[in-house]
């Protein structure tokens, strides 16, 4: 049997390899979407604030889409505005793609104001659901009102508005005006009124959309269902997208809010553990508490003598707890505790918590900081046995050293100490009452104790 060339050969060779390569290519990318078939609509949900986080995520997904080569991409809006980033960048990605880009204001309660303003004007098709509003752009970002000016931001929008052929005198109004998705329909400002995502992606089926890659007519519905069942539906994936967990936690530590409450409780939690005399679970929590405060102080315009106010009052009220009574401390720690909660943040009012959130905040700590570090502080360092005035000559032993301050065991019960410096106790030593000062026992060596001039 005569054998096969070798050139033959080579080709067989040649061709398997490459249907070889071609395989594993397509085993890594993926399978291409069969000729056709949609390439499937992108939903990204932008909600809170628009930081960091938030601006990639809304930049990142147009990215993808465009890559990708989706039939649309939907920006689901709910922001009061933007604070650290330049939504100018964001705004340039929107008008440069080639993917038609949708910004939906909604659910129902939803608005875009400030710099989610600008976005929205941004996009080729801007929708508001029924019950939600757009505007105020100005302030366009929350953390530098006054920066561009009003005049300059209502003619960014009424450009972004001519570009996509809607009425750039009604897009003027939202520099200044809230409008609701009525209004701004009425106006010009938006294209549609729409009060569902599903109902706003069907409705837009047959629409020609103007994009930097030119003309593009929109399919994406379908009609299911025979007679008086017809209705239409999305004729393709529809692929939600959010922040993941680690842009999410950013995220959320940038809420002004947040940051605040982190900050208090956190102080709060250290003072507690100082007073507990150990280093446990309420230390660890207040450490990672601050550090979380202080990223997400790190994106906000935080008045910087106002967190030191914060710091005074958790210092005053501290005073007291060590002192076991309510006295002048107490007094300078609330006013500072108000004073440095109205303060925190400059800027835009807008990045002030809410009333509720600063009640919450404000009596909390009082309460903690005057009722349940005491009880805690007392449950933890005495007996309800223990008669403190008869404690005075009492016997015990230091659990540390006591060097001026420290811990010791009386009668089975644990308690804040402290010596005269001249006369330090070590750990295992055996101690003598001399006084009670409060929740803490003035103490002195079994031997060798030095007179206070106190006494």
């Amino acid at each position: 049997m005569p054998r096969p060339p070798r050139r033959s050969i080579a080709r067989r060779l040649a061709a398997l390899g490459a249907l070889g390569v071609a395989a594993a290519l397509s085993w890594v990318g993926g399978a291409p979407a069969a000729a056709g078939e949609p390439a499937g609509i992108d939903v990204v949900q932008v909600e809170g604030l628009l930081d960091p986080p938030n601006l990639s995520l809304v930049r990142s997904s147009v990215r993808d889409a465009n890559e990708r080569g989706s039939t649309l991409l939907v920006l689901q809006i709910d922001s009061a505005g933007a604070v650290d980033v330049d939504v100018d960048s964001a705004a340039r990605a929107i008008r440069e793609s080639g993917v038609p880009v949708v910004a939906w204001v909604g659910p129902s309660g939803s608005d875009a104001k400030g710099a989610a303003t600008l976005l929205v004007e941004a996009a080729h098709i801007a929708s508001v659901s029924s019950g939600s509003a757009v505007g105020p752009a100005v302030p366009l970002r929350l953390d530098r009102p006054g920066e561009p000016p009003e005049a300059q931001v209502a003619d960014d929008l009424a450009t972004l508005a001519e570009a996509t052929d809607r009425e750039p005198e009604g897009a003027r109004r939202l520099a200044d005006e809230r409008l609701s998705g009525e209004q701004a329909r009425r106006a010009g400002a938006v294209n549609v009124l729409e009060p569902t995502l599903g109902e706003l992606i069907v409705s837009l089926d047959g629409r020609v959309v103007t994009t930097a890659a030119g003309d593009q007519e929109l399919q994406t519905a379908k009609v299911i269902g025979k007679g008086t069942d017809r209705r239409r539906q999305p004729n393709q994936e529809i692929r939600f997208n959010r922040l993941p967990l680690d842009a999410q936690v950013l995220h959320t530590l940038t809420s002004p809010s947040i940051a605040y409450l982190l900050f208090v409780a956190g102080l709060a939690l250290m003072v507690f553990e100082f007073y507990t005399a150990a280093i446990g679970l309420a230390g660890l929590t207040g450490a990672v508490a601050l550090v979380g405060a202080f990223i997400g102080f790190s994106h906000l315009p935080v008045e910087w003598w106002a967190v030191g106010l914060l710091m005074l009052a958790v210092f005053g009220y501290a005073i007291d707890v060590q002192a076991g009574r309510t006295g002048v401390w107490t007094v300078i720690g609330t006013g500072a505790l108000v004073a440095g909660s109205l303060t925190l943040y400059g800027g835009s009012s807008r990045l002030d918590p809410p009333w509720w959130v600063l009640a919450i905040v404000i009596v909390g700590t009082a309460l903690f900081m005057l009722g349940a570090m005491p009880t805690v502080i007392r449950s933890r360092f005495s007996t309800p046995t223990v008669g403190r005035e008869g404690m005075i000559g009492g016997m015990g032993e230091a659990e540390v050293d006591v060097a001026p301050e420290g811990v010791v065991v009386i009668e089975g019960a644990r308690w804040r100490a402290r010596t005269n410096r001249a006369t330090p106790i070590e750990a295992g030593g055996a101690v003598r009452v001399v006084a009670v000062d409060g929740l803490v026992l003035e103490v002195e060596p079994e031997e060798g104790g030095a007179r206070d001039y106190r006494h």
